[in-house]
């Protein structure tokens, strides 16, 4: 295994008490539960697995690893199934409750008021798993879609999300020109933005894809039931959803002994790496462009950071060579591990942990000896199929078996 070199802060205003009410107002265990009740109606669904990776916490040096395997997702292959979907069901069960009507997942799954959903539009930028959820989600319960993707998103993800129905609109620039773009699209023609940010209007909406990402911790913790608890997580972030809504969760559910969360970013969009060393929202200005393509976000959604600023322990910012390393590790097991399949964003929070274990003094500075039991994040699997190929070398359906 390769030291690639991490930048790392410690965030100052993290805290270590009880989880605040301020911040359950934003996310909560009910609010969690409320969108597990309905993802878990869902066709298709189960838990994905988490992974002992027994012969990678050995030469690390570590007490274990265990990897929660988001490529398993619904047939979507990210945890973005879970929140992009779960605010579409939201926004027509509003949209239909001001009408009158009480529709639950069953009914618009079963096209009942289909006549009224396929009048209403919902639109989102991307980077290529959020819009795949919302395209997904409009699909499933009957509504129109349009995503807003930037010149940087593949071919390859593009047509993935316009195989679930969805308008597809590219923009010049970066994502959050895109996110800039849809947002300024959908007030002039009455669509209802499903961002899941909330630098552009509302955070009612973000919140509700968080409330569906914290479905992953719930799960995790059920798979751990009657085992020790997680002592660190490593979490890959982009916009800071994903991170902010296992904060969130993992503060309420253990409070004061919540494990230390570490969040994961590429050198060159590492927006909350700057905002925690300068303990307020900085956006960057220009490109973010990287390999961890799911991870080009130039701006901390800010109602995740009303989470992360007391939930959120550490950041680490890795180059990208850093997550093709991972990448290929993974697919290879380590010591008997089972081969895993990550894409390019998917593996940074992998990436994150091999470059700390592997720098002594990052290694002590965040506790990672023989007692740590570390949860990873796999957020992805192979949902750009043939960048995947060229880096690991062997095709996704392959290293999966």
């Amino acid at each position: 295994m390769h030291a690639f070199p991490a930048r790392h802060v410690a965030n100052p205003l993290a805290r270590r008490d009880a989880y605040p009410d301020a911040q359950r107002a934003i996310l909560s265990v009910a609010g969690a539960a409320a969108a597990a009740a309905e993802i878990k109606s869902w066709p298709g669904y189960a838990p994905t697995p988490l992974v002992p990776l027994d012969g990678l916490a050995g030469r690390l040096g570590l007490g274990a690893v265990l990897y929660k395997d988001e490529g398993r997702r619904f047939g979507l292959r990210s945890f973005k199934a879970l929140g992009g979907a779960y605010a579409v069901l939201r926004i027509l069960q509003e949209r239909l409750a001001g009408e009158g009507i009480a529709a639950t997942s069953a009914d618009l799954l079963a096209g009942r008021y289909r006549d009224r959903t396929a009048e209403m539009t919902v639109a989102t930028a991307t980077d290529g798993n959020h819009g795949r959820s919302v395209a997904w989600g409009a699909g499933l319960f009957g509504c129109r879609s349009v995503i807003f993707i930037h010149e940087g998103v593949s071919a390859e993800r593009e047509a993935a999300i316009a195989a679930y129905g969805a308008e597809m609109r590219r923009v010049p620039g970066g994502y959050d020109d895109s996110v800039r773009a849809v947002a300024r699209a959908a007030a002039a023609a009455g669509w209802t933005l499903v961002a899941d940010t909330s630098s552009e209007g509302s955070a009612a909406v973000p919140i509700r894809v968080m409330e569906g990402y914290m479905l992953i911790a719930a799960e995790v913790l059920q798979a751990i039931d009657g085992q020790a608890a997680p002592t660190h997580v490593f979490v890959q972030a982009g916009v800071g959803g994903l991170a902010a809504a296992l904060a969130a969760y993992l503060w309420e559910t253990a409070g004061p002994a919540r494990p230390r969360l570490v969040v994961v970013e590429p050198n060159q969009a590492d927006c909350v790496f700057r905002t925690v060393a300068a303990g307020r929202p900085i956006v960057i200005e220009g490109s973010t462009d990287t390999f961890m393509a799911c991870l080009a976000a130039g701006e901390v959604s800010p109602v995740a950071w009303d989470i992360l600023k007391g939930g959120l322990d550490d950041v680490i910012a890795l180059p990208d060579e850093a997550a093709m390393a991972a990448m290929k590790l993974l697919a290879t097991g380590q010591n008997g591990d089972p081969p895993i399949v990550a894409g390019e964003s998917g593996a940074a929070a992998a990436a994150g942990l091999v470059a700390a274990a592997l720098d002594p003094a990052l290694r002590a500075t965040l506790g990672l000896d023989r007692a740590a039991r570390v949860l990873v994040i796999g957020s992805e699997g192979a949902t750009d199929p043939a960048t995947y190929e060229r880096v690991v070398g062997r095709r996704a359906e392959d290293v999966a078996g």
